[in-house]
This record gives C-alpha cells, structure tokens and sequence, in this order.
C-alpha cells in the first residue's frame, strides 16, 4: 500500500533503489550516455554515499592495483566466477581512469589498495554528486520503497513519498534486509544475509595487553575447513584482527556464522621456522636467556609472551632448554591453536556474505533473468570480496555494465 493518495506516479527513464556507490556510479554514466533522460535516485536514508564517505577510515579505498581479471576474482569468496567476464570489460583499470578523467587522480598505496590523492573521501562523493547534478539526476533522501509492480510500462515504484514509473530500474540498495523481503515477495531466491569481514575474539588478558603490536606476516589456519590466509596481523584489546584475520572471516563467513563464532584457529607468528632453528638457537645462544631477545621477526613483547605461553621462564638459559621444551616452543611460534569465542565488526565497514542467488542475473548486462528491464549491482547481489577495495570495485562494475545495457549503449570494450 502507497501513503501517497490516489496522487498520479511520475514518469522517469530509469529509477535507482539506493543513494550508494553503485547507485550513484550507475545514474552518473547513464546520465552521460542519455544526457535527455530522466534519472531518480531514491534513497531511504536522510543522506547519500555514505560508506564511500566513512571508507577507509574516511580516505575512501575506492578499488585496488589488480590488473588482471583471472587475478583479480580470487578475492571474492561470493560471486568471483560470475566477475571474472565482467572484469574484461570494466575493472581496477578502468575505474582508475574514470576518477581521473573526472578530476579525482588515484595514488597505490603499498598493500595495492588505492586511494584519492587528497586522501579525502570528499573527493570521490563529490566527483559521484558533481557527475550526477550535472547530469540533471533527481535525488530524493528519506524515501522509502514500499514495493515494486509490474505494470504495462515497465515497473511502478511504490514509496512513502509518492509513486514512480520507469522502464528500466536499477536495484543497488546495498545490504538491506527490507529490500530482500520486498525481492522475495517478486519470486527472487535471497542467500540468508550474513557477516563478513571481522576480527576474533580470544578470551586472553596476557594476549589483550599486547594490544597494538603486529607481525608484518602471519599465517592463520582453520583446520576443520583446511581453510588457511596469510597477511599482517594485528593484536587488538579483545583478540586478533589485520587483513590475515579479515581475509579468514570473509573466506570462512558462512561457516563460522553456523558455528555462533566458537571455533579453533592456528596462528604461524613465525613462517618458514624448523625445528632444527629452535635447537641451533640453544646450541648458539647458550648462556643468553630464552626471553632475553627475540629471535625471529616479532616484537620483543610478543615474543616474551610466546615464551610464557610455551610455559617457559624468561630468565631460563637457552643452553638449559629440555627438548619437550624445545619442542613446545616451536608449536607455540608455528601452530599456536587458539579458542575463538566471538567477533566485532571490522570499523564502520560492515559487509555481509548474502543477497540475491546470483543465478537470477544476467553478467553481461546484470539485468535480471527474471524480469526485463530490472537490474542490480553492489551489496545487495550475493557477492561479497575481502578487504582492500575490492567490494566497491564489483559495485563500479555491476554499476557501469548495468548503465550501459539500460542506455543501450554496447560497452566500449565489447
């Protein structure tokens, strides 16, 4: 039901459900493509772009330097095979061009991912609002989607704020529960929405006060689904967190969800260490005591924490070292198991693993298999990366090869 009246819809050529990256990177081309259409975007918050603006911490990690598709799919766990042709068409490459074109250049950082210059999310809501305003793009904030029907002309767009008719309409309102409802009402599958991209929880207060240090590589294991990361780690007040960690929860997502977040890991602090490392330590070091020094790449209180936690004093010489002493060391530096009981929200970034059953689109257009005329792109697809820029570059994807099918327009590189 409309709380509109009996007032007449308007008439648009294109509507966008959602004021985020994908619906605004979609209205932006479209309006360049078909500068004479009309183009609304309905947004059911009170603002727009507002995880472009709270992005990476505020700098905005807009997509990431990975040139090549069959390289760049494998940092989706959801949807990384139904990207790959998409990527021949639009990717990292192309999105970097387009900002640039517009007056936004890009810098790489040292990870890969890429940022604005100004390192300002500014610049990339702005360049996304300045593309669409002078495009002519109506954008209505507080406006709810009742429901979308079927009608003769295309879609009705039933909103709290009055009534829209449209031919072509464009589903990119990111991860919201209200509009899988509203999907699965039309007759769409919807993949239970959950977490993904978040830091464990390790009930350990000698571990928490650790909170800060790092290790520039770790390896971090799931055994029971021989699931295995690897990438910085980073000790937080209540666990582990960095992107080994965040790689494990958006890869293992499902998995964990069914476990309640009570699950073992195995965490290597030490890579490529043997066993013949920790015995040629006791035959060099001798006098010098085991927690006098770090021996490998750790920080010294992370290493003297190991060293407790392998029960073994710090004041103990290497030369005195028992060999089931030696041997628990080495397991402790190399497959520490720890209890995971729990998880946070990695910053204000959440992403879930979910949405709509990717069998229902069309990946050469994202246009729905189901009904013509409607497409989808960003969040609510059931596509989902790892951290560093990776879920924006499939929103700019879906976005650009959605508006390009809508305007009719073959993509420049097909």
């Amino acid at each position: 039901m409309s709380s509109s009246g009996d007032k007449a819809a308007e008439h648009a050529d294109v509507v966008i459900i959602g004021g985020g990256a994908a619906g605004f990177f979609a209205a932006a081309n479209l309006g360049e493509l078909r500068p004479a259409w009309k183009i609304v975007i309905l947004e059911q918050g009170r603002e727009v772009l507002q995880k472009v603006k709270i992005s990476g911490g505020g700098r905005c990690n807009v997509t990431h330097a990975c040139w090549e598709p069959a390289e760049l799919v494998q940092f989706y766990p959801r949807g990384g095979k139904e990207l790959l042709g998409p990527f021949h068409k639009f990717a990292c490459g192309d999105t970097v061009a387009w900002f640039e074109d517009r007056g936004v250049p890009l810098k790489i950082e040292e990870d890969g991912r890429m940022f604005p210059e100004s390192d300002d999310s500014g610049s990339i809501v702005n360049c996304l609002m300045k593309s669409c305003l002078k495009a002519g793009v109506q954008i209505q904030t507080s406006c709810k989607v009742v429901s979308v029907n079927i009608i003769d002309a295309g879609y009705e767009i039933v909103t709290l704020k009055g009534n829209w008719q449209a031919a072509r309409v464009l589903m990119a309102a990111g991860s919201s529960n209200a509009m899988w409802k509203l999907l699965k009402e039309m007759g769409y599958a919807i993949v239970p929405p959950v977490p993904s991209l978040f830091t464990f929880h390790i009930h350990d207060k000698a571990l928490h006060e650790l909170m800060g240090l790092s290790v520039s590589k770790a390896v971090v294991k799931y055994p029971e689904h021989k699931i295995e990361t690897t990438g910085p780690l980073l000790i937080t007040h209540w666990g582990v967190s960095g992107p080994a960690v965040l790689k494990m929860s958006a890869i293992a997502a499902r998995s964990l969800h069914e476990k309640n977040y009570h699950f073992d890991i195995r965490i290597t602090w030490a890579i490529g260490m043997t066993p013949s490392d920790i015995e040629g330590f006791r035959k060099n070091k001798g006098a010098a005591t085991v927690g006098g020094q770090s021996q490998v790449n750790l920080p010294a209180r992370l290493w003297k924490y190991l060293v407790s936690r392998a029960g073994i004093a710090h004041d103990k010489r290497w030369a005195d070292l028992s060999k089931e002493e030696m041997e628990e060391l080495f397991e402790i530096l190399t497959d520490d198991q720890r209890e995971i009981k729990g998880k946070s929200t990695f910053k204000e970034e959440f992403v879930t693993a979910g949405g709509v059953d990717l069998r229902q689109i069309n990946f050469s257009t994202f246009e729905s298999r189901m009904h013509p005329g409607l497409y989808f792109a960003g969040e609510v697809l059931d596509i989902d990366a790892v951290t560093g820029g990776f879920n924006f570059q499939a929103a700019w994807t879906g976005a650009y090869l959605a508006s390009a099918a809508m305007a009719g327009h073959k993509n420049k590189k097909s």
